[in-house]
């Protein structure tokens, strides 16, 4: 075995280091390594092995990929052992020492030849050249923690052909001309040209509200309208519990699997539209074709959630420095076994005790670390992470209740006869009150060309408000929302613009009546667009039918909500919300307890 330490100082904490050293996909990517396939063998205990190949430099290589160990902000530790190629094993460790200016990067290579080339490689400069070539990549990580750029690495990918060119400069033109780019199109181009690969395998529009600080509504509709204009695709990923990765995959919503099977971590799951179903983007292959393939397994960004992997022996036990923010967390092994979900409140943690296939919580560890106990007769590699789902993830349920999605993606409907269920959504119904007179007063033809404007009127504060209009009956809406605060915000909106509305259209002493309510149901497809169905569905319907000319109507289960309860708190002052009530509603043996609400527009001028 030959060893080299390389050193590098940064002026930023461990924390903004770790974004980009932790990042090892990224990193190999513009270190020039190749993409590869991994094959994934399942063992007789249950657990997984990775074998990899690929061609570097002119050699053939082989390897199975160890699974990399790392404590986040402070290590990590990545073994590849090769069954072909100079090397039979290289081991890369980089350790972040906190400095009174920010800290130190001590970055370790482990190298074991395997032959007399092995060793000749060894001989003429392998490591002071990986040095050279590392030591830009430390550059582009302190550019990137100090936040004097969006991306950590800066690479230089092939230029696009004429061909290329020609479709992208059409494709901005469209997107530009929609009203869907708010003024992101050029930086969207110009980041499918730039980006690494790794950025473009999965686009995520959050991640890139994120990284350009602007509204992920905008970035969203910005990525939707893409598809449409021919810079991207979409494709719909059913992602696994454990490693958060895409397994179930498919182009259209009526081809994604129910139930999925991740071969990395050998566990079957269901699908979850509000959860673990989400939409992402890629580039289309006729502007810019990404490879399939991997840069590297289970880097440490690449599982963002997971605080801690490491692997203990048998027998051993390891105290590892570790510090967690209070919230949900979950003990559990990397092979198939046992897990512990806990909350942590301070800064103490339980140790974690693996004992045969199960998993437990022991005594309180040593303050500013974590110990792992291994009581069995084999090593296992133990993780703790946050229970927090991916916070950038556009989840099927969320997208599906935008408005650019509905106008989009209409033919974007589930099987027939398929049901999916959703954990929460919030509903708006609203119904013209009136409408009989203003037939008599202006005729059919009038009145059916002022209720298209008035359905003109509510979508578009359902489209600001994030929601979607779902269908129209006679002269009611039924609109959907991902978040019931922004249903609030909506149904309030409509009351406070609707005398204007009035004014400008001619449309009368005619007035609308709202009802909102939020809760589970299941959505299906009817008439070739999505639907929900369900008791919440009904509820939400005899709301509006309660509701006065005027009046938003909302549930005591919905008003409840912490976010609308915020929304409430901001527009109306202590004391002048009204009391809740009890009516009976058809179809229900039980009172249902309402909130009438009757805002003003000075009430709500702070919500537009």
């Amino acid at each position: 075995m030959t060893t080299r330490t390389f050193t590098w100082t940064f002026d930023s904490p461990p924390a903004a280091v770790w974004e980009g050293l932790g990042d090892t996909a990224r990193f190999n990517e513009a270190a020039g390594l190749p993409k590869h396939a991994i094959r994934e063998v399942e063992q007789d205990d249950g657990s997984v092995r990775f074998f990899a190949e690929a061609k570097v430099g002119g050699f053939s290589l082989a390897w199975e990929e160890v699974p990399v160990e790392w404590v986040r902000d402070r290590w990590f530790r990545h073994e590849r052992r090769f069954s072909k190629g100079p090397f039979r094993v290289l081991i890369a460790q980089a350790e972040l020492e906190p400095s009174d200016d920010g800290c130190i990067c001590h970055y370790t290579l482990t190298a074991e030849p395997s032959g007399l080339l092995g060793r000749a490689l060894l001989a003429s400069g392998f490591f002071s050249k990986t040095e050279r070539g590392f030591t830009k990549l430390m550059d582009d990580i302190r550019a990137f923690a100090a936040r004097r750029r969006d991306r950590p690495f800066q690479i230089s990918p092939a230029k696009p052909d004429a061909r290329s060119e020609a479709r992208r400069s059409r494709a901005i033109e469209k997107l530009s001309d929609s009203g869907n780019d708010h003024g992101l199109s050029g930086r969207l181009s110009d980041f499918v040209v730039q980006a690494q690969e790794m950025d473009l395998m999965a686009i995520r529009p959050k991640r890139l509200a994120r990284q350009w600080q602007v509204e992920p509504h905008n970035t969203t509709e910005l990525c939707l309208e893409a598809v449409r204009a021919g810079l991207l695709e979409s494709r719909w990923d059913v992602l696994c519990p454990r490693c958060r990765g895409p397994k179930g995959t498919a182009d259209r919503l009526d081809q994604l699997p129910e139930k999925v099977h991740c071969n990395s971590c050998n566990v079957s799951y269901e699908r979850d539209f509000a959860r673990n179903v989400e939409l992402s983007f890629h580039p289309s292959p006729a502007i810019r074709r990404v490879q399939n393939g991997e840069f590297c397994l289970f880097g440490p960004m690449s599982l963002p959630h997971v605080l801690l992997q490491a692997a203990v022996p048998p027998g051993e036990t390891r105290d590892l420095p570790c510090k967690t923010a209070p919230g949900p967390y979950r003990y559990r092994t990397l092979e198939p076994g046992g897990e512990q979900d806990i909350e942590i409140s301070d800064e103490t943690l339980p140790s974690l005790i693996l004992d045969g296939q199960h998993v437990s919580l022991g005594a309180p560890s040593p303050p500013g670390t974590i110990r792992l106990e291994n009581r069995g007769d084999r090593t296992r590699t133990a993780v703790v992470e946050s229970r927090a789902w991916v916070a950038e993830v556009l989840t099927a349920h969320e997208v599906t209740t935008l408005q650019a999605f509905q106008d989009l993606f209409s033919d974007q409907v589930l099987r027939p006869g398929d049901e999916v269920s959703i954990s929460q959504v919030a509903l708006m119904f609203t119904d013209l009150a009136g409408s009989t007179n203003l037939y008599d007063r202006v005729g059919d033809a009038g009145a059916y060309h002022l209720v298209r404007e008035h359905f003109a009127f509510l979508a578009a504060i359902v489209r600001k408000h994030r929601g979607a209009v779902v269908k129209t009956i006679g002269d009611a809406v039924m609109a959907a929302f991902a978040d019931p605060a922004d249903a609030m915000r909506a149904g309030l909106a409509v009351q406070r613009q609707v005398d204007d509305f009035r004014r400008q259209s001619g449309l009368g002493e005619v007035a609308i009546k709202v009802g909102l309510h939020s809760g589970a149901c299941i959505a299906v497809t009817l008439n070739d667009r999505l639907d929900y169905f369900g008791t919440m569905v009904n509820l939400a319907a005899r709301l509006q039918g309660l509701a006065r000319s005027g009046e938003v109507v909302v549930s005591g289960s919905m008003f409840e909500d912490p976010g609308v309860a915020q929304v409430l708190t901001e527009l109306f002052d202590a004391g002048t919300l009204p009391e809740p009530e009890d009516a009976m509603v058809r179809g229900l043996s039980k009172p249902v307890t309402m909130i009438r609400l009757t805002p003003s527009t000075s009430e709500l001028e702070t919500s537009q």
